[in-house]
Protein backbone atom coordinates (compact mmCIF):
# COMPACT_ATOMS: atom_id res chain seq x y z
CA UNK A 1 0.00 0.00 0.00
CA UNK A 2 3.01 2.65 0.76
CA UNK A 3 4.54 1.60 -2.36
CA UNK A 4 1.72 2.18 -4.07
CA UNK A 5 0.76 5.63 -2.74
CA UNK A 6 4.34 6.52 -3.28
CA UNK A 7 4.23 5.74 -7.15
CA UNK A 8 1.04 7.49 -7.17
CA UNK A 9 2.11 10.96 -5.48
CA UNK A 10 5.38 10.58 -8.12
CA UNK A 11 2.99 10.09 -11.27
CA UNK A 12 0.50 13.26 -9.85
CA UNK A 13 3.80 15.30 -9.77
CA UNK A 14 4.53 14.87 -13.14
CA UNK A 15 0.43 15.34 -14.12
CA UNK A 16 -0.14 18.44 -11.88
CA UNK A 17 0.27 21.96 -11.95
CA UNK A 18 2.29 22.81 -8.78
CA UNK A 19 4.17 25.70 -9.21
CA UNK A 20 3.26 29.20 -7.57
CA UNK A 21 2.46 30.60 -11.32
CA UNK A 22 -0.54 27.96 -12.40
CA UNK A 23 -0.02 25.93 -15.08
CA UNK A 24 -2.26 24.13 -17.67
CA UNK A 25 -1.46 21.63 -19.69
CA UNK A 26 -3.39 21.63 -23.08
CA UNK A 27 -3.98 18.31 -24.25
CA UNK A 28 -5.13 17.97 -28.26
CA UNK A 29 -8.64 16.53 -28.52
CA UNK A 30 -7.78 12.92 -30.95
CA UNK A 31 -4.79 14.13 -31.93
CA UNK A 32 -4.41 17.57 -33.28
CA UNK A 33 -6.59 17.14 -36.17
CA UNK A 34 -8.08 20.27 -36.69
CA UNK A 35 -5.13 21.72 -39.12
CA UNK A 36 -3.36 20.76 -42.58
CA UNK A 37 -1.49 18.66 -41.14
CA UNK A 38 -3.56 16.75 -39.25
CA UNK A 39 -5.30 16.40 -42.14
CA UNK A 40 -8.85 17.01 -40.74
CA UNK A 41 -9.08 13.19 -39.31
CA UNK A 42 -9.70 12.40 -35.90
CA UNK A 43 -7.40 9.77 -34.22
CA UNK A 44 -5.01 9.71 -37.36
CA UNK A 45 -1.11 8.90 -37.53
CA UNK A 46 -1.21 12.53 -39.14
CA UNK A 47 -3.36 14.11 -35.93
CA UNK A 48 -0.95 12.40 -33.35
CA UNK A 49 2.02 13.57 -35.20
CA UNK A 50 0.70 17.31 -35.56
CA UNK A 51 -0.03 17.35 -31.82
CA UNK A 52 3.67 16.77 -30.95
CA UNK A 53 4.84 18.80 -33.71
CA UNK A 54 3.27 21.42 -32.48
CA UNK A 55 5.13 21.26 -28.53
CA UNK A 56 0.98 20.54 -26.85
CA UNK A 57 1.59 18.56 -23.50
CA UNK A 58 -0.67 15.83 -24.76
CA UNK A 59 -2.86 13.88 -27.48
CA UNK A 60 -5.69 12.21 -26.50
CA UNK A 61 -6.83 9.29 -28.23
CA UNK A 62 -9.94 6.55 -28.42
CA UNK A 63 -9.18 3.04 -28.11
CA UNK A 64 -11.82 -0.19 -28.79
CA UNK A 65 -11.14 -3.80 -29.48
CA UNK A 66 -12.29 -6.41 -31.30
CA UNK A 67 -13.80 -9.82 -31.27
CA UNK A 68 -10.14 -10.74 -32.20
CA UNK A 69 -8.58 -8.91 -29.47
CA UNK A 70 -7.07 -6.24 -31.68
CA UNK A 71 -7.09 -2.77 -30.52
CA UNK A 72 -7.97 0.35 -33.05
CA UNK A 73 -7.73 3.66 -32.41
CA UNK A 74 -11.26 4.70 -33.25
CA UNK A 75 -13.86 6.84 -31.26
CA UNK A 76 -17.34 5.26 -32.16
CA UNK A 77 -18.39 1.92 -31.10
CA UNK A 78 -19.37 1.22 -34.63
CA UNK A 79 -18.01 1.19 -38.12
CA UNK A 80 -20.19 0.95 -41.03
CA UNK A 81 -23.11 0.15 -38.72
CA UNK A 82 -20.87 -3.19 -37.16
CA UNK A 83 -19.99 -2.87 -33.36
CA UNK A 84 -16.34 -3.37 -33.23
CA UNK A 85 -15.99 -5.38 -29.86
CA UNK A 86 -18.28 -8.20 -31.94
CA UNK A 87 -16.28 -7.66 -34.93
CA UNK A 88 -12.86 -9.23 -36.55
CA UNK A 89 -10.48 -6.17 -37.53
CA UNK A 90 -10.08 -7.81 -41.08
CA UNK A 91 -13.54 -6.30 -41.71
CA UNK A 92 -12.30 -3.23 -41.32
CA UNK A 93 -9.32 -3.00 -43.31
CA UNK A 94 -10.93 -1.49 -45.94
CA UNK A 95 -12.08 1.84 -44.22
CA UNK A 96 -10.45 5.19 -44.56
CA UNK A 97 -10.23 8.04 -42.42
CA UNK A 98 -10.52 11.23 -44.07
CA UNK A 99 -7.30 11.95 -44.70
CA UNK A 100 -7.00 8.62 -46.27
CA UNK A 101 -5.37 6.53 -43.64
CA UNK A 102 -6.68 3.43 -42.55
CA UNK A 103 -7.71 2.97 -39.25
CA UNK A 104 -4.87 2.45 -37.02
CA UNK A 105 -4.09 -0.34 -34.48
CA UNK A 106 -2.62 0.56 -31.12
CA UNK A 107 0.32 -0.72 -32.19
CA UNK A 108 0.91 1.53 -35.41
CA UNK A 109 -0.53 4.50 -33.09
CA UNK A 110 2.20 3.91 -30.72
CA UNK A 111 5.18 3.00 -32.73
CA UNK A 112 4.51 6.14 -34.23
CA UNK A 113 4.44 8.16 -31.18
CA UNK A 114 8.24 6.97 -30.22
CA UNK A 115 9.79 9.37 -31.76
CA UNK A 116 7.95 12.22 -29.53
CA UNK A 117 9.06 11.48 -26.00
CA UNK A 118 8.04 14.49 -24.65
CA UNK A 119 4.59 14.17 -25.54
CA UNK A 120 2.30 12.80 -23.12
CA UNK A 121 -0.27 9.86 -23.96
CA UNK A 122 -4.14 10.11 -23.13
CA UNK A 123 -5.38 6.78 -23.42
CA UNK A 124 -9.36 7.03 -23.22
CA UNK A 125 -10.25 3.16 -22.85
CA UNK A 126 -14.12 3.18 -24.49
CA UNK A 127 -16.89 1.21 -23.32
CA UNK A 128 -16.78 -2.41 -23.47
CA UNK A 129 -18.88 -5.63 -22.05
CA UNK A 130 -18.41 -6.29 -18.27
CA UNK A 131 -16.73 -9.66 -19.81
CA UNK A 132 -14.46 -8.21 -22.10
CA UNK A 133 -13.23 -5.10 -20.07
CA UNK A 134 -10.40 -7.38 -18.12
CA UNK A 135 -8.91 -8.56 -21.65
CA UNK A 136 -9.13 -4.95 -22.90
CA UNK A 137 -7.24 -3.31 -20.26
CA UNK A 138 -4.74 -5.99 -20.69
CA UNK A 139 -3.99 -6.01 -24.01
CA UNK A 140 -3.61 -1.69 -23.95
CA UNK A 141 -0.91 -2.90 -20.94
CA UNK A 142 1.02 -5.64 -23.20
CA UNK A 143 0.97 -2.87 -26.09
CA UNK A 144 2.01 -0.18 -24.09
CA UNK A 145 4.75 -2.26 -22.72
CA UNK A 146 5.63 -4.07 -25.85
CA UNK A 147 6.62 -0.77 -27.02
CA UNK A 148 8.69 0.58 -24.20
CA UNK A 149 6.02 3.17 -23.12
CA UNK A 150 4.44 1.49 -20.05
CA UNK A 151 5.48 4.38 -17.70
CA UNK A 152 3.26 7.34 -15.87
CA UNK A 153 5.68 9.85 -17.49
CA UNK A 154 4.64 8.95 -20.49
CA UNK A 155 0.58 7.81 -20.56
CA UNK A 156 -2.22 8.45 -18.13
CA UNK A 157 -5.40 6.40 -18.42
CA UNK A 158 -9.04 7.85 -18.83
CA UNK A 159 -12.74 5.92 -19.33
CA UNK A 160 -16.33 6.71 -18.81
CA UNK A 161 -16.56 2.89 -17.34
CA UNK A 162 -15.10 3.32 -13.54
CA UNK A 163 -14.61 -0.59 -13.85
CA UNK A 164 -12.66 0.08 -16.42
CA UNK A 165 -10.85 2.92 -14.81
CA UNK A 166 -10.55 0.37 -11.50
CA UNK A 167 -8.79 -1.98 -13.42
CA UNK A 168 -6.11 0.27 -14.70
CA UNK A 169 -5.16 1.44 -11.23
CA UNK A 170 -4.80 -1.79 -10.56
CA UNK A 171 -2.70 -3.16 -13.54
CA UNK A 172 -0.29 -0.01 -13.88
CA UNK A 173 -0.09 1.39 -9.95
CA UNK A 174 1.43 4.81 -10.03
CA UNK A 175 -0.32 5.80 -13.37
CA UNK A 176 -2.47 8.81 -13.30
CA UNK A 177 -6.30 7.67 -14.33
CA UNK A 178 -9.32 10.08 -14.82
CA UNK A 179 -12.54 9.49 -14.72
CA UNK A 180 -14.71 11.00 -17.55
CA UNK A 181 -18.40 10.66 -15.48
CA UNK A 182 -20.08 12.92 -13.00
CA UNK A 183 -22.31 9.76 -11.61
CA UNK A 184 -20.20 9.00 -8.88
CA UNK A 185 -18.68 10.49 -5.43
CA UNK A 186 -15.09 10.68 -4.18
CA UNK A 187 -15.43 8.00 -1.86
CA UNK A 188 -16.46 5.63 -4.81
CA UNK A 189 -13.32 7.03 -7.12
CA UNK A 190 -11.28 6.34 -4.27
CA UNK A 191 -11.79 3.15 -3.70
CA UNK A 192 -11.71 2.54 -6.93
CA UNK A 193 -8.28 4.00 -7.34
CA UNK A 194 -8.87 6.73 -9.84
CA UNK A 195 -6.56 9.56 -8.92
CA UNK A 196 -7.67 12.54 -11.28
CA UNK A 197 -10.80 13.63 -12.69
CA UNK A 198 -11.83 14.58 -16.17
CA UNK A 199 -15.02 16.28 -16.45
CA UNK A 200 -17.27 17.63 -19.11
CA UNK A 201 -16.75 21.20 -18.58
CA UNK A 202 -20.41 23.20 -18.10
CA UNK A 203 -20.51 20.36 -15.24
CA UNK A 204 -17.27 21.35 -13.90
CA UNK A 205 -18.16 24.94 -13.40
CA UNK A 206 -21.78 24.78 -12.38
CA UNK A 207 -20.69 22.74 -9.23
CA UNK A 208 -18.17 23.67 -7.00
CA UNK A 209 -18.49 20.28 -5.24
CA UNK A 210 -16.09 18.91 -8.27
CA UNK A 211 -13.02 21.62 -7.54
CA UNK A 212 -13.68 20.79 -3.94
CA UNK A 213 -13.33 17.71 -3.93
CA UNK A 214 -10.44 16.96 -6.48
CA UNK A 215 -8.13 19.29 -4.17
CA UNK A 216 -9.42 17.99 -1.55
CA UNK A 217 -8.46 14.37 -2.33
CA UNK A 218 -5.12 15.38 -4.33
CA UNK A 219 -6.73 14.86 -7.98
CA UNK A 220 -5.42 16.32 -11.41
CA UNK A 221 -8.24 18.28 -12.85
CA UNK A 222 -8.88 17.91 -16.39
CA UNK A 223 -11.82 19.19 -18.71
CA UNK A 224 -13.31 18.10 -21.66
CA UNK A 225 -14.07 19.38 -24.86
CA UNK A 226 -13.30 23.25 -24.15
CA UNK A 227 -13.29 24.90 -27.78
CA UNK A 228 -14.89 28.29 -27.36
CA UNK A 229 -12.09 31.28 -26.34
CA UNK A 230 -15.09 32.37 -23.19
CA UNK A 231 -15.36 28.91 -22.34
CA UNK A 232 -11.55 28.30 -22.34
CA UNK A 233 -10.51 31.32 -20.28
CA UNK A 234 -13.49 30.21 -17.46
CA UNK A 235 -11.99 26.97 -17.22
CA UNK A 236 -8.26 27.95 -16.92
CA UNK A 237 -9.55 30.95 -14.38
CA UNK A 238 -10.96 28.07 -12.51
CA UNK A 239 -7.92 26.22 -11.85
CA UNK A 240 -7.92 23.43 -13.96
CA UNK A 241 -5.11 21.31 -14.70
CA UNK A 242 -5.64 20.16 -17.66
CA UNK A 243 -7.55 21.32 -20.69
CA UNK A 244 -8.49 18.86 -23.29
CA UNK A 245 -9.54 20.47 -27.07
CA UNK A 246 -10.01 20.63 -30.38
CA UNK A 247 -8.64 23.81 -30.61
CA UNK A 248 -5.23 23.89 -28.97
CA UNK A 249 -3.54 26.65 -30.38
CA UNK A 250 -6.51 29.07 -29.11
CA UNK A 251 -5.47 27.58 -26.17
CA UNK A 252 -2.18 28.19 -26.34
CA UNK A 253 -2.53 31.99 -27.43
CA UNK A 254 -5.16 32.42 -24.32
CA UNK A 255 -2.72 31.27 -21.68
CA UNK A 256 -0.31 33.38 -23.00
CA UNK A 257 -2.59 36.56 -22.92
CA UNK A 258 -4.05 35.71 -19.23
CA UNK A 259 -1.90 36.66 -16.18
CA UNK A 260 -0.72 34.34 -13.58
CA UNK A 261 -0.99 31.28 -15.90
CA UNK A 262 1.44 29.60 -18.12
CA UNK A 263 1.34 26.51 -20.82
CA UNK A 264 2.50 23.13 -19.22
CA UNK A 265 5.02 21.53 -21.38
Amino acid sequence: MKKTLVLAVAALCGFCACTSRHEVGIIAHRGYWKCEEGGMSHNSIAALKAACEHGFWGTEFDVNMTSDGQLLVYHDGEIEGKRINFTPKAEFNHVRLPNGEPIPTLDEYLSAALAYPKTKLVLELKWHDAALERQAVDAVVASLKAHGLFTPERVMFISFSLSECALFAKTAPGFTVQYLGSDSDFDALNESGVNGIDMYFPTFLSDPKWKEGARANGYGINVWTVDGEDDIRRCIGAGIDFLTTNEPELARDILRDMDGVKELI
